[in-house]
């Protein structure tokens, strides 16, 4: 197992986010115990572009002090929603044995689902935590509605396997190692 850790950057972790505190917790939690167990942690971080206050050398884009990558774990930089869109990405998970990928971040109804579709298409077996994911209201729906959206209606059954924050904690910590 590997856990992804998506686009979670200064830029984007702000207060109209959507349970911003509870999506904090649940991934320092799971970025800890991933960790803890051997579990190798992978952050993904979105360029939007020259100009636009989310791009490289910019402070919105370094990913937010409280889940920010340790020494030696792997960042890789997107420019399109999909983090399957970096080849280097792509190819360093085809390269290994695990095929099962918990994928944590923002935002939900872009970037996060765009990724957790790409693996499933890839024969990843996608792992989303509930809590673990969040994005800004939209004129259709609020941010809460979004989520519970996609947690519990596009995901489940077809593109990934929706669990508990307990129940991925377990996975976690009883995950086999693979090397």
């Amino acid at each position: 197992m590997k856990l992804i850790v998506m686009d979670m950057q200064k830029a984007l972790m702000d207060d109209e986010l959507y349970n911003l505190q509870g999506l904090t917790a649940n991934a320092v939690k799971l970025i800890q115990t991933a960790r803890e167990n051997e579990i190798e942690v992978i952050y993904i971080q979105h360029d939007a572009g020259a100009g636009t206050g989310f791009s490289m050398g910019d402070e919105g884009f370094e990913i937010a002090d409280e889940v920010a990558p340790r020494e030696g774990e792997k960042v890789f930089i997107k420019t399109v929603s999909s983090s399957f869109g970096n080849g280097d990405f792509a190819s360093y998970l085809e390269a290994t044995v695990d095929n099962t990928l918990m994928i944590i971040g923002l935002q939900t109804n872009f970037c996060v689902d765009a990724t957790v579709k790409s693996a499933f298409e890839r024969g990843y077996h996608v792992i989303i935590p509930e809590g673990t994911n969040s994005t800004f209201d939209n004129p259709y729906m609020t941010g809460e509605i979004t989520c519970a959206y996609y947690f519990n209606e596009v995901w489940p059954d077809l593109f990934a396997e929706c669990v508990s924050m307990d129940e991925a904690m377990e996975m976690l910590k009883n995950s086999e190692v693979i090397r």
